[in-house]
């Protein structure tokens, strides 16, 4: 390997690292605001054709969703020999959460941060980036 291909692997090698830090901080933030101040929000986001599927409520569908969101962001630096199966379980979550992105769209209802239809419409643009972001940055 030449020292300038050596050089642009270890800047990206250092973006991915960088990536992975951001994406490990908005998941866990992210988990935990689940857990707090924005759960009654994240409880309108829940289809309920979701409570019929896993045979539960609401809010036990964001506890659980923000439990593992907030896990899968510390296993994203706390678990660096496993950095890609964690980015393909963050990329999985991802998936699984678009349908309930898609149902708040579509009920129009208001929570902090997301206000407005053309707000809740981005946001199901945004979350093919997310899916990328989490498999780029865990890339060996």
């Amino acid at each position: 390997m030449s020292a300038r291909a050596a050089t642009i692997r270890r800047r990206e090698g250092a973006l991915r690292s960088i990536a992975r830090v951001g994406l490990a901080v908005l998941l866990t933030a992210a988990g935990v605001a689940h857990l707090t101040v924005l759960r009654r929000g994240f409880r309108i986001a829940v289809p309920d054709w979701a409570t019929r599927l896993f045979r539960t409520d609401k809010d036990t569908i964001v506890v659980v969703s923000g439990v593992v969101e907030a896990g899968l962001g510390v296993a994203l630096i706390a678990l660096p020999r496993e950095r890609r199966r964690v980015g393909l379980a963050v990329a999985a979550l991802f998936v699984a959460v678009f349908p309930g992105n898609v149902h708040h769209w579509r009920s129009g209802r208001d929570v902090p941060a997301m206000d407005s239809d053309a707000k809740r419409f981005a946001r199901l643009f945004f979350q093919p980036v997310l899916v990328l972001w989490a498999l780029w940055a865990t890339r060996r």
